[in-house]
This record gives structure tokens, C-alpha cells and sequence, in this order.
């Protein structure tokens, strides 16, 4: 039978109060509910004992976690995906421009086309590094969202790039639309984000949270909405649409966070309207600051025209 593997982390200062399986989820690269279950199955021990998937982290405590053999690991689905744009082949990673619709990674319950599937089909050598069905993602963007995306085609651009993002080094700035003006033109939006505590699949502005920091500026006013430049002093999931929903200013087209559909029709959208446009980072072996920049895809651009154009 085959055996698992040990992993053991000491949990940093700003990692404490979690609920483990949070923790285990970042620090592991797996999903919340894979977390869960390695605590539900006795495989988690802190201090030395053992916990459940709702006990908090103290910092500088170490959690040790058995990871067993799964008979069913998630498999990566090779296939093509023709809207994703290489924009940087480099010999230690390659930057692409991810269509709406593609995940990053397999994933639970997901069975449409991933960057790690669509690359490893374009012939592409990506890291091993990470979980097998990560290979080589550093950082994500939501199904629904394009833009953007450094992934690592060797084990030391893995392991600068992870580590850079973990630090908060790289500089990612986002277009968004969002409905509104949002006041004042330029701010910050700081309010921490945690699991929504009724949807396991939304997030929300909770007390208890994790530091969650969005910058943003306001570029173009139409009245019913606004183009703004978003910058992300940390990198949540859902980050951008939930600040800007709980500051009541949803992204246009976001309905799953309060967005008028009624807007999002008329402008032809069937997605947030949110396009990751700047990406920039050391380069993980030269140490040069590289940086790159994504046009609006045509969804976005046509709902743009629109708006600029005062039709709706």
C-alpha cells in the first residue's frame, strides 16, 4: 500500500486565530474542504495533539499534517483552450492572458478547462512544484475573471515566485467597472475577509477575517458606473468584488455580490466586469523587474464602449 507524506509548519505571527483549516489551505495549496477532511480524519495535530478543522493557530505553534495516498487525486484535464494568450515565454516561467471561463487549477466539482491543462497541451514544461494538480501556479484568478497570470515552468521560479507573492512584492493591478461613483475618487479600502458564514462558496467582510487591503482610483465616471484602477496590497480570494460590494459599489455584472442585472444585460455582460491589465514581479532568477500589460478582452471592451458612449 502506498505510504503519505509528512508536512510540518510553524504558524507565523500573522497567521494566528485562523481556523486551521484556512491555514491548511493556504499553507497546503488544496482546497477548504480538503483541509477539512485531513483534520476530520485525525490527521492534524497541533502542540502535539490532536485537533479539529475549527481550532484556531497560535502563532509559533507547529502543526504537523499526515497527507495520505488519495485513491482518486484530482486529474489534470489536458485540452487546448484557443482565447488564452501567451504574452512572456521565459526559460523559468511564461505569462499568459487567462479568458474568462478557464480555472487555474483542477478543482472539486470543476470540469471545464484549466491554465495548467491548456499549457501542458501547448507543449509548455511547467514546475512540478506544489500539489499535483497545481503544477506550477503561483497565484490565482476566479473562473469569471481575466487577465494576468505568472506561472513557474521551473522548481527555482516555483519557489522565488511563491515565495515573492507570499511577501507581497509583486505589483498586480486590476481594471474594474463598478456601478456608481464611488467616493472619494481615489482611497483605500482596508476591511478584513473571511468565509461567508451562510455560503461556503462566497466570502464577506467579517471582524475576524484576514487583512484584506485594496487600493483604488477612479479613472472614467458615467454616471450609472465607473472605470477604476484597483491595486492589491494582498491577494484574497474574491478580494476586489467583495470591497467593493460591502462599499456598495459592486462590480457591474457581479451578481453573485449584489450587482444590478438588469445593468449587466443591457451592457451585454454574463461576468463581473473585472480584467486583470498589470502584472509586474522580480525576475525569479535575474532578480530584473519585468512587467507586462493585458489589453481589455472584447467583452469588456464592448460594455466600455457603451458606457463611454452613453447608450445605457
Amino acid at each position: 500500500m502506498s505510504q503519505g507524506r509528512e508536512e510540518t509548519f510553524l504558524v507565523e505571527p500573522e497567521e494566528a486565530n485562523l481556523r486551521l483549516d484556512a491555514f491548511l489551505a493556504e499553507r497546503l495549496g488544496v482546497s477548504r474542504s480538503q483541509a477539512a477532511l485531513l483534520c476530520t480524519e485525525g490527521n492534524v495535530k497541533a502542540g502535539g495533539k490532536i485537533v479539529g478543522k475549527s481550532r484556531k493557530t497560535i502563532a509559533g505553534e507547529q502543526v504537523d499534517v499526515y497527507l495520505p495516498v488519495r485513491p482518486d487525486p484530482l486529474e489534470i484535464r489536458v485540452e487546448l483552450v484557443e482565447d488564452l494568450k501567451i504574452i512572456a515565454d521565459d526559460d523559468d516561467y511564461v505569462v499568459i492572458d487567462k479568458p474568462v471561463g478557464v480555472a487555474a487549477h483542477p478543482s472539486p466539482g470543476w470540469v471545464g478547462p484549466t491554465v495548467v491543462g491548456a499549457l501542458i497541451a501547448a507543449g509548455y514544461r511547467i514546475s512540478t512544484s506544489g500539489s499535483a494538480e497545481r503544477q506550477g501556479i503561483v497565484h490565482r484568478l476566479d473562473v469569471g475573471t481575466s487577465g494576468l497570470m505568472v506561472v513557474a515552468k521551473t522548481e527555482r521560479a516555483y519557489t522565488a515566485l511563491k515565495r515573492a507573492f507570499k511577501e507581497r512584492t509583486p505589483k498586480k493591478v486590476y481594471h474594474a467597472v463598478v456601478q456608481g461613483l464611488p467616493e472619494p475618487l481615489q482611497g483605500t479600502i482596508d476591511a478584513p475577509l473571511g468565509r461567508h458564514p451562510g455560503h461556503d462558496w462566497k466570502f464577506a467582510v467579517l471582524e475576524e477575517g484576514r487583512d484584506s487591503v485594496t487600493h483604488y482610483k477612479v479613472l472614467e465616471a458615467f454616471g450609472r458606473a465607473s472605470l477604476v484602477e484597483v491595486t492589491l496590497e494582498t491577494g484574497r480570494t474574491h478580494q476586489i468584488r467583495v470591497h467593493f460590494s460591502a462599499f456598495r459599489h459592486p462590480c457591474v455584472g457581479d451578481q453573485t455580490y449584489g450587482a444590478d442585472p438588469k445593468l449587466a444585460a443591457g451592457l451585454g455582460l454574463t461576468r463581473q466586469w473585472l480584467h486583470a491589465q498589470t502584472l509586474g514581479f522580480f525576475h525569479p532568477v535575474s532578480g530584473e523587474w519585468v512587467e507586462y500589460s493585458s489589453d481589455y478582452p472584447m467583452d469588456l471592451n464592448n460594455a466600455l464602449e457603451m458606457l463611454r458612449d452613453g447608450e445605457f
